[in-house]
């Protein structure tokens, strides 16, 4: 790999022997994928996916300790991933006492980080691109990036550029300043390998659609067609919600880091077909393959019952999608006659974007709590990760979150009439 004079000068051990390992490690990397130089990280914050201090991460914790001993810091803040749990979540002093050791290394972890130069205590969010966290790259910046779901939507939503990276040489790569270029930082590993056409009667679940998507695309760049006849060609924050929550499914379902959506996406208006590779795929979405991907998601529970916990926000919500949901368990409610949820239920979102709903739409925010649903910033990944939630009935109307916990899928519309009383199944 050709490296610059500042690289060389990192090399030659000129910075220290951390940062000479973290060069190292990064050039590994990228002469496995054919880089054949690094480019320079110019988004104006950093983003880390470890938000989590789960008892069984102490190397990557002791990794993180050598390298602040050894002077190796980020060159700029950042934010990262949610955090597993918080105090206010609802459960029993048994579960508390559990959790407690399972994610015995959070003060840790979250001490190294302070360290290491975290934008503030609200900072935990996989969704940093929100206007209330303000960790929004622009067009064209190139990232270090790991989080599947913030690096579809930099890609695809913003145009800026990142390939998917591990947690670790995000955060190394992030401590450099350099990125090695392959994939989707290229011209070349931008363009698409398939065409996509959306054949819907109605617009399809962005959940759904996306793990359609990811389903047969795996790690390759679709080119969507078709839906621009419902969201139309502006990026709107509904839009911005949608295109969000079906890059994270398409990300999970597969390894897509990118997608360009017709007349819509920043690349796709500024080059139109000129994105799509000569010997693309066409693959048709209709209404009937939107069911089969639904009917084909397993049924994770170990007994069957009513649901005992219900999470939405998985990617974390937008403050546009905190009242939308309210408003549909309101109406859900008044309509079955209810005044509460029938399922312990957890909204989730960054810190920053609940403080914002709360003086937005206090009533609203007032409403959820008194209909029984906790509004919270923990990653319900990393919530259900564990051995304690294996055997809860969760549902969920999250492709992410069902993909990677024992989860069981809804559709919004079923979630919602599951909350609300208007069927008992689940």
């Amino acid at each position: 790999m050709i490296l610059n004079e500042e690289l060389l000068s990192v090399q030659r051990g000129e910075q220290g022997e951390a940062m000479r390992k973290v060069l190292n490690t990064l050039v590994m990397y990228g002469e496995a994928f054919g880089a054949e130089r690094m480019v320079k990280i110019t988004g104006s914050m950093g983003h880390a996916v470890i938000g989590t201090g789960s008892m069984t991460w102490g190397p990557v914790f002791d990794l993180m300790d050598e390298l602040i001993a050894g002077g190796a810091l980020p060159k700029q803040s950042f934010t990262t991933d949610p955090r597993g749990v918080e105090p206010h979540v609802p459960m029993s002093l048994a579960d508390r006492v559990m959790f407690k050791v399972i994610f015995s290394n959070q003060k840790r972890m979250e001490k190294e980080w302070q360290r290491m130069g975290i934008k503030d205590s609200n900072a935990y969010t996989c969704t940093a691109y929100m206007s209330e966290v303000g960790n929004i790259p622009e067009y064209g910046d190139i990232l270090g990036w790991a989080e599947s779901s913030a690096v579809s939507y930099a890609n695809s939503v913003i145009g800026a550029r990142c390939n998917r990276n591990s947690g670790i040489l995000e955060l190394m790569s992030n401590i450099l300043g350099y990125v090695p270029e392959f994939g989707l930082l290229t011209d070349e590993g931008r363009k698409a390998k398939w065409i996509i056409e959306v054949k819907c009667e109605r617009l399809p679940e962005p959940q759904l659609l996306g793990s359609a998507i990811g389903f047969k695309c795996i790690e390759d760049v679709p080119y969507i067609k078709g839906l621009d006849r419902w969201l139309g060609t502006e990026l709107t924050q509904r839009v911005k919600d949608y295109l969000k929550d079906m890059g994270a499914a398409s990300a999970s379902n597969g390894s897509v880091g990118l997608y360009h959506v017709e007349n819509l996406t920043p690349e796709a208006k500024k080059f139109g077909e000129d994105l799509i590779l000569e010997d693309a795929q066409v693959f048709v979405i209709d209404d009937a393959e939107i069911e089969r991907v639904k009917a084909s998601y397993p049924n994770p529970w170990q007994e069957e019952g009513e649901a005992q916990l219900a999470f939405a926000g998985c990617p974390h919500f937008s403050c546009e999608q905190l009242q939308d949901w309210t408003e549909r368990l309101m109406n859900g409610l008044e309509e079955h006659g209810r005044d509460k949820v029938t399922v312990q239920t957890i909204f989730c979102a960054a810190p920053d974007v609940i403080r914002s709903f709360k003086t937005r739409f206090p009533l609203y925010y007032d409403r959820l709590s008194e209909m029984g649903v906790t509004v919270s910033s923990l990653c319900p990944l990393s919530y259900t990760s564990n051995p304690l939630t294996d055997k809860i009935r969760i549902i969920t109307a999250s492709n992410k979150l069902r993909y990677y916990s024992k989860a069981r899928f809804y559709s919004e519309k079923e979630l919602v009439d599951i909350l609300t009383g208007g069927r008992t199944d689940g």
